[in-house]
């Protein structure tokens, strides 16, 4: 066999497997594309409508637009109440007229199982004794829709979502970002007003 048709027998030999392999790039390319990040310090945060347990919307960009905001991604519902969740909330209570004092609004996000969602956070709302300050706001996500706009989603058996922490401006932009990997590792609530008080003194 000539070196021609070696070279013409290898070329038909192996355009199927090289087909083969720009067509799984093809398709894979858009996932990485469209999978969404985790919004990072000067990032504009992605909006969202979501409802509180009373059913009223609360819109991100209509709270942004009156001023600085804490934004808490709780894990939510992952089939039992979260220990850790629970203390964190009860940092920020404990604080609450240092962050109504700094015209601050804190969003808590109860992500999970669209089915019984909302029982299962009302149950967390007065879970061990918590007086939920009226001016903290208590969102639900069911089904993970802002957690994945977020790129926040622990998708693992028996997780939600990886608890994280925003401190947004009054545009909207991403000032500070603390996500944890684990159950623990949370923020602070002192050191979030501290972030916030940062916001004032740039202005």
């Amino acid at each position: 066999m000539t070196k021609t048709n070696t070279f013409k027998t290898l070329t038909i030999l192996t355009k199927p497997f090289a087909c083969a392999a720009l067509a799984f790039l093809a398709c894979a390319r858009p996932l990485a594309l469209n999978a969404a990040e985790i919004p990072k310090v000067g990032d504009k945060a992605p909006d969202f409508s979501l409802k509180a347990l009373d059913d009223q919307t609360v819109r991100l960009s209509e709270l942004t637009a009156k001023g600085s905001v804490v934004l808490v991604v709780l894990r939510g519902w992952p089939g039992y109440q979260c220990p850790i969740c629970d203390r964190q909330v009860q940092d920020f209570i404990q604080i609450k007229s240092a962050f109504a004092e700094a015209k601050t609004r804190i969003v808590f996000v109860y992500p999970g199982p669209a089915a019984d969602l909302k029982a299962h956070a009302e149950e967390f709302k007065k879970w061990k004794g918590k007086e939920w300050p009226a001016e903290f706001l208590y969102v639900l996500d069911p089904d993970y829709t802002m957690v994945n706009a977020y790129g926040l989603r622990w998708d693992a058996p028996r997780e939600t979502a990886y608890a994280s922490t925003f401190v947004l401006d009054g545009e909207g932009a991403v000032r500070f970002v603390k996500t944890s990997r684990s159950h623990g590792d949370r923020t602070k609530a002192a050191d979030m007003l501290g972030e916030v008080k940062k916001l004032t003194e740039s202005k």
